[in-house]
C-alpha cells in the first residue's frame, strides 16, 4: 500500500501521533541509556577494593543545583509530551468544518454505510482525496470498533449511542477497516476497507454508480453478478463458499440440491427462504441449523439493503 509519510501513515494526522510516539521513545531512550550507562560507571568505579587499598568514598551530603536540576529536566519534558499529545489529539477529535459526513452502522457482522445523498453500501466506503471526512458511527446489536489503523484513529459503535470519528485522507489507496471489540462468532470476518479515491474520479463514481449501488453492468452475467453481491453485501462474512464451513449453511453446492430439513423432509435449494431464519409454527428448518427468531426491525433492514439482496415476503417473523 502506497503511504504518505514513514510507518505506514496514510495522513497527516496519521503522521503527527507517529511523531508523538517517536518523541516519546528518543527521550526515554536517551534518559534510559543516560541512567544506565550512570549506573554501570559508579557500580565500576566505587566498587569494593583490595583490603590493602583506600576503601572509604568521599562524604557528600547533597548538592542542591543537581537535586533542582534532576526535577526541574523531567518536569519540563513531561510538559512537553503533554502539550504536544493535547495538541494532537484535539486535531484527531475535532473535525475540519464542511467535513463529508457518512453515517456508519456496526451489526453482527457487517458495516452498513449510508451516504448524505442516499446512497448505501455494504463493507465499503468510498471517499475523496484531500477532503475531510466525519464518520457518525452507531450499532445495532452489540459493542463494535471501528478501527483505521493507516489512519491512526479507532472509536468504539454503542449500541444506542452515536459517536464520531474524522480523518482527512491525503492519498489513493484501499485501506482495511477493522473491528477492535470482540462482537461474536464472526468477529474476525467483520471487516471493511475505506477506499480513497482522487477527486474527480469520485466524482465519476458519484454520478455514474455510486447512486445506483454500485450495481454491474446490464450486461453482467448472472453467476459474475451474484459472486460480486455476496462479496460487496457481507454474506461471506457468515456463509462460506468452499472450505471450512462458517457460522452459517455453506453456499457450495446449494443451488438445485435437496436441502434436508428437520423432521426427514427435505426442500429445493432453489426457494428462496433464508436458511436458519425461524419461518414461524409450523414451518420447517434446514438440518442442524439453529433456527433464530428475526424481529420485524431486521427483516424491513434487510429489504432495503442494497444491491437487490431482499428476504422474501412468504417468510413469517415472529412479533
Amino acid at each position: 500500500m502506497d503511504n504518505v509519510l514513514a510507518f505506514g501513515a496514510a495522513s497527516s494526522q496519521a503522521g503527527r501521533v507517529d511523531a508523538l510516539f517517536v518523541l516519546i521513545t528518543v527521550i526515554g531512550g536517551f534518559f534510559f541509556f543516560l541512567t544506565q550507562g550512570m549506573l554501570v560507571y559508579f557500580a565500576v568505579k566505587y566498587r569494593r577494593r583490595r583490603p590493602d587499598r583506600d576503601n572509604e568514598t568521599p562524604a557528600i551530603t547533597g548538592n542542591h543545583l543537581l537535586e533542582f536540576l534532576w526535577v526541574l529536566i523531567p518536569s519540563l519534558v513531561v510538559l512537553v509530551i503533554f502539550y504536544y499529545g493535547w495538541r494532537v489529539y484535539t486535531d484527531l477529535r475535532i473535525p475540519q468544518a464542511g467535513a463529508t459526513e457518512v453515517y456508519v452502522n456496526g451489526r453482527s457482522w457487517v458495516y452498513e454505510v449510508r451516504y448524505p445523498d442516499g446512497r448505501t453500501a455494504i463493507n465499503e466506503i468510498r471517499v475523496p482525496q484531500g477532503r475531510p471526512v466525519k464518520f457518525i458511527l452507531s450499532a445495532s446489536d452489540v459493542l463494535h470498533g471501528f478501527y483505521l489503523p493507516d489512519f491512526r484513529v479507532k472509536m468504539d459503535m454503542i449500541p444506542g449511542r452515536v459517536t464520531t470519528l474524522w480523518v482527512q485522507p491525503d492519498r489513493p489507496g484501499r485501506y482495511q477497516i477493522f473491528c477492535t471489540v470482540y462482537c461474536g462468532t464472526g468477529h474476525s470476518n467483520m471487516l471493511a476497507q475505506l477506499i480513497v479515491m482522487p477527486p474527480r474520479e469520485y466524482e465519476e463514481w458519484v454520478e455514474h454508480g455510486g447512486r445506483k449501488g454500485g450495481e454491474g453492468r446490464g450486461d453482467e452475467p448472472l453467476a459474475v453478478r451474484g459472486e460480486r453481491i455476496v462479496k460487496s453485501s457481507g454474506c461471506l462474512n457468515c456463509h462460506a463458499v468452499d472450505g471450512k464451513e462458517k457460522i452459517a449453511p455453506n453456499f457450495r453446492g446449494l443451488y438445485g440440491s435437496k436441502v434436508p430439513l428437520e423432521g426427514g423432509a427435505e426442500r429445493d435449494g432453489r426457494r428462496r427462504v433464508p436458511p436458519g431464519v425461524d419461518r414461524g409454527p409450523g414451518r420447517q428448518g434446514r438440518q442442524g441449523v439453529p433456527q433464530r427468531d428475526a424481529d420485524v426491525q431486521d427483516l424491513d433492514a434487510a429489504r432495503r439493503r442494497p444491491r437487490g439482496r431482499r428476504v422474501p415476503e412468504d417468510v413469517e417473523v415472529r412479533r
